[in-house]
């Protein structure tokens, strides 16, 4: 859309001053209305190769070092060494469930990491292993979340148990077994992924860093650390954390448009963020930069266990208690964290579920805001989550926003061209090299 241009002229000055377009203006002002700092500058996500502008773990500082090792590991399908079975033996990686093309999601309703094979299209087509009973296989219980804009979470996970501060900050006495590495002092996502690797089953040793071209890295990034104590498991996730933190997307049209440069936004997109920060009152709840929040609410969709593709989960799972698996609150049944919603074009479901397979179910769901779980009864939905009455073309902006304003084509950035095993990634069973054109 063009860009509308009225100069004044005084005795002091002949600078232009710019008026901008109708929706531009709008957009605007309701950016400044429901921004917490009253600027839609709040809005802006700090550049991934700006380290110093992104927020971090004072006890893991970023350094270019850190970040670049971070980035090979996270793909690193020889750091396998501890699955269930040979079969499983360098064949994974972190990548697996956490897909670039996906968003950084999964590829499929529910990852599966040591114990599967095959990845298909953008992993959609990741299968079960036959050496394995499902008890043994290393998946998740609900959707995994996307890592990208982590760097803005608090407390990490859908139930958020994970990090000292925030709404954790009192719950010390819950803070046992794996939720134990809140005491360590790091965030929630370095405490997060503390435990992690140790749970997938990946670690890495210093003879595999030296066979792999990683020593260099981990001893420059990790210069503070006693030299035999710079190679193990919690050094790799410390820098794993670190590259998880530059995955900033700062080149979504909306980013963009934040930052000055309104023309790459359509119309259409331009006029679904005015629906979104203002009738349809999705900033309430997405009300932080990445456009998540450190908030839990009920929205009562299906639980994952009811998807006919996914396994090792049923009625009985734990996490389909959202917060209060980690508060043991009844107040905090079936309340999830808010995600974040960038690059959500790329992602085959959506909700902890994998309840939807497309954004317009989605916003219809929210439109309709009635509970389709049988567990959760209408009145113990949030109170945010009310019903919505948006035409259809409104629904269509409101799409077109979330769709095209929020994706980030250009995610090819984050991730690197080989790795130091020179393996197959994100997965490297012999199904999944056929299928990603390694051999």
């Amino acid at each position: 859309m063009a860009i509308f241009f009225i100069v004044f002229f005084g005795s002091c000055t002949h600078d232009p001053v710019i008026t901008i377009a109708p929706l531009d203006v709008t957009l605007r002002s309701e950016l400044e209305q429901v921004s917490p700092t009253g600027s839609m500058e709040y809005y802006i996500l700090p550049m991934g190769s700006n380290l110093s502008q992104i927020p971090q773990d004072p006890k893991n500082p970023l350094t270019p070092e850190k970040v670049a090792l971070g980035k090979f590991l996270f793909f690193e399908t020889g750091m396998a060494i501890e699955p269930k079975y040979p079969s499983g033996l360098g064949t994974y990686s972190c990548a697996t469930c956490h897909t670039p093309e996906a968003g950084f999601r999964i590829g499929r309703v529910q990852g599966i990491a040591d114990g599967g094979m095959g990845f298909g299209q953008n992993g959609d087509e990741r299968l079960m292993h036959g050496d394995y009973m499902v008890s043994e296989l290393d998946v998740q219980g609900i959707r995994p979340l996307s890592v990208l804009n982590v760097c803005m979470v608090t407390n990490s996970m859908w139930a958020g148990p994970f990090g000292a501060e925030g709404n954790n900050v009192g719950t010390e006495n819950l803070w046992v077994g794996d939720f134990a590495s809140n005491f360590t002092g790091y965030k929630a996502l370095e405490a997060q992924n503390i435990v992690g690797m140790k749970t997938h089953r990946l670690n890495i040793t210093p003879e595999m860093a030296e066979a792999f071209g990683y020593t260099d890295l981990f001893n420059k990034a990790f210069a503070e650390f006693p030299e035999n104590e710079r190679i193990t498991r919690l050094t790799a996730s410390l820098a794993i954390s670190a590259y998880l933190r530059t995955l900033t997307t700062t080149q979504a049209p909306f980013q963009r448009w934040v930052r000055g440069f309104m023309d790459e936004m359509t119309d259409g997109q331009k006029r679904g963020a005015i629906l979104f920060f203002n009738k349809a009152n999705c900033a309430r709840c997405h009300n932080e930069p990445n456009l998540g929040s450190n908030t839990f609410h009920a929205l009562g969709v299906s639980d994952l266990y009811e998807c006919v593709e996914a396994v090792g989960t049923g009625p009985q799972e734990a996490r389909n208690q959202g917060r209060s698996l980690f508060t043991g609150e009844e107040n905090d049944q079936f309340r999830f964290r808010v995600p974040q919603l960038y690059n959500l074009k790329s992602a085959p479901v959506y909700f902890h579920g994998s309840s939807k397979t497309t954004l317009e179910e989605v916003i219809a769901y929210k439109c309709a805001a009635i509970s389709e779980n049988s567990n959760v009864p209408n009145d113990k939905l949030s109170p945010f989550f009310q019903p919505l009455d948006l035409t259809e073309s409104e629904r269509q902006d409101l799409l077109e926003f979330i769709r095209d304003g929020l994706f980030d084509a250009e995610f090819s950035r984050f991730v690197p061209t080989s790795i130091g095993s020179g393996n197959c990634f994100p997965n490297n069973d012999p199904i999944s090299r056929v299928e990603l054109g390694c051999e």
